[in-house]
């Protein structure tokens, strides 16, 4: 298995996509796999939040697009939470989960064609499994957690990642001013 932090990246996004085609495909087994769909995108966005994207924005040059790709999240957190409420069983659920899986796949899209090949071309090999590891132990620490599970310092680095100024504001405010955010 590669330690390469883009290549661990594109294997969950990858595993993702698999659980978008089952959830769609086979609503039986949606009551089930729903959560395992939540926690595993929040566990890897906490850790790509926490761990490459302030490298890719530092080291590897990719401000913008990290900016950009921090505020993808801010809106898939809501979805996924949103998501995790719905019937599984419902209309309601089937537009929710059509909602993540377009907004999902399009971030999906955009960072493995920006952020990741930046990353590929501006680190070396060794910076890259560095990379590699610390995500992968930051996503094993976040395995279960859902998007409400969400820290306020968690909250500062999403706000840090992508350039929006919040000052020393408390959890609650945050969270509004992010998804105040994610909306536009």
């Amino acid at each position: 298995m590669s330690e390469d932090v883009t290549d661990l990246i594109m294997q969950d996004h990858r595993e993702v996509e698999s659980l978008f085609e089952k959830l769609e495909r086979e609503p039986e087994v949606r009551a089930g796999l729903t959560p395992v769909l939540v926690t595993l995108l929040s566990a890897h966005s906490r850790a790509e939040e926490a761990e490459v994207y302030p490298v890719a924005r530092d080291e590897a040059g990719e401000a913008d697009d990290v900016a950009h790709s921090q505020e993808e999240h801010l809106l898939a957190d809501r979805l996924l939470a949103e998501l995790s409420e719905c019937d599984p069983f419902s209309t309601a659920y089937e537009n929710k989960l059509a909602e993540v899986v377009d907004a999902v796949s399009h971030h999906v899209e955009e960072e493995e064609s920006t952020v990741l090949p930046g990353m590929r071309s501006r680190l070396d090999d060794a910076r890259r499994a560095e990379l590699g590891k610390a995500f992968l132990k930051s996503r094993q620490e976040h395995l279960g957690d859902m998007p409400q599970d969400i820290t306020r310092d968690e909250l500062r680095r999403q706000a840090a990642n992508a350039d929006i100024p919040v000052g020393d504001k408390g959890k609650e405010a945050l969270r509004r001013e992010l998804d105040q955010h994610a909306d536009s």
